[in-house]
C-alpha cells in the first residue's frame, strides 16, 4: 500500500510543478520524455552522493551501474576486445 500512496504523492507534486511551469497534463510526448529521463537520472544521484560520503569510487559506479540503469543493459557492457593478429603463413611449407 505504501508504494501506491508514495506513487500518488510523487505525481501531486508533479502536477502542481506542471502547473507552476504551465504545462498541461498529460504534457506533450517530447515534456513527457524528457521529464522520465530526469527521474531516471534524479534516481541516481542518492547513490552517488553515498558514495561520494563513504568515500567510495564514484566514476566507476557511473559508467557502470548508473549507465545501465538510465540507458538500458547494453549501455556498460565491456568493449569488444581487439582482434588478434593471425600468425604469418608461408607459401609451399616454407618456414619462416
Amino acid at each position: 500500500m505504501m508504494p501506491y500512496l508514495l506513487s500518488a504523492g510523487a505525481g501531486i507534486l508533479v502536477g502542481v510543478i506542471y502547473a507552476l511551469l504551465g504545462v498541461r497534463s498529460p504534457a506533450p510526448p517530447t515534456i513527457a520524455l524528457i521529464g522520465l529521463l530526469g527521474m531516471l537520472v534524479g534516481e541516481q544521484v542518492v547513490p552517488v552522493v553515498k558514495r561520494l560520503v563513504a568515500g567510495e569510487p564514484v566514476l566507476a559506479f557511473i559508467q557502470t551501474d548508473c549507465a545501465r540503469h538510465v540507458l538500458g543493459p547494453h549501455a556498460a557492457a565491456e568493449p569488444p576486445e581487439p582482434p588478434t593478429p593471425a600468425k604469418a603463413e608461408t607459401t609451399g611449407g616454407e618456414k619462416a
